[in-house]
């Protein structure tokens, strides 16, 4: 038997890596099974490099096809290194963000392409997709707001401007109607504790299909 890849996904400031964190402690205490939690890009030494390089807001002049072949690079590490040897011992893998991350950001946000980012992450992922995708949704200008409160930190992605936050969350939004046995839609402007439980249940039947 083979593990389990779930990935979460939604524009910034929607609250994926909150409600990741919360499933990922409810889950670490009730599976017997090893749960591995991690991130794109990152994950491990190198991909945590080139995360650094990707998201320093220092790094303005970097091209968007750089930048995308940056996030591929890191991907190719990150499935190499650590999901591809937790998915063969037969571990949950939870991911925040994967190729969709890409394909929105880059593909739509950055105007290189949909289609031509995919296919290029087709090489770096040699055909890995997750089994469910969590996508927490939420309005552009409300999760730019959140951003505008809550974090000390913003990086290169955060301080785009509204337009290109609206690409990549329509583009979020093909994508889950293009897979709906895939990706499944969470409404974030909900209180989050409803957001955590929705997503909990979408995990939880997704595990007991799997067993």
């Amino acid at each position: 038997m083979s593990g389990l890849f779930i990935t979460f996904e939604g524009p910034d400031g929607a609250g994926k890596t909150t409600v990741l964190s919360a499933i990922a402690e409810q889950f670490n205490q009730a599976q017997r099974r090893d749960i591995v939690v991690t991130r794109e890009p990152g994950g491990n030494q190198i991909s945590e490099s080139i995360r650094r390089i990707i998201l320093d807001p220092k790094n303005t002049e970097m091209d968007v096809r750089t930048e995308a072949l940056l996030y591929a690079a890191a991907r190719r590490q990150h499935i190499q290194e650590t999901i591809q040897p937790a998915l063969d011992e037969n571990k949950i893998v939870l991911c925040d963000r994967f190729v969709d991350s890409s394909v929105a950001y880059q593909g739509a946000g950055r105007q290189i392409g949909e289609d031509a980012v995919y296919q290029m992450n087709q090489f770096a992922t040699n055909g890995l997709t997750p089994d469910l995708t969590v996508y927490v949704d939420v309005p552009s200008e409300v999760g730019l707001a959140r951003i505008k409160a809550h974090r000390d930190v913003v990086d290169r992605l955060d301080a785009e401007t509204l337009s290109f936050h609206k690409r990549v969350r329509a583009a979020y939004q093909r994508l889950a109607a293009a897979h709906p046995d895939r990706i499944v839609t969470i409404d974030a402007t909900k209180p989050l504790p409803e957001v955590i439980n929705e997503a909990k249940l979408l995990i939880t039947n997704a595990i007991k299909r799997h067993q």
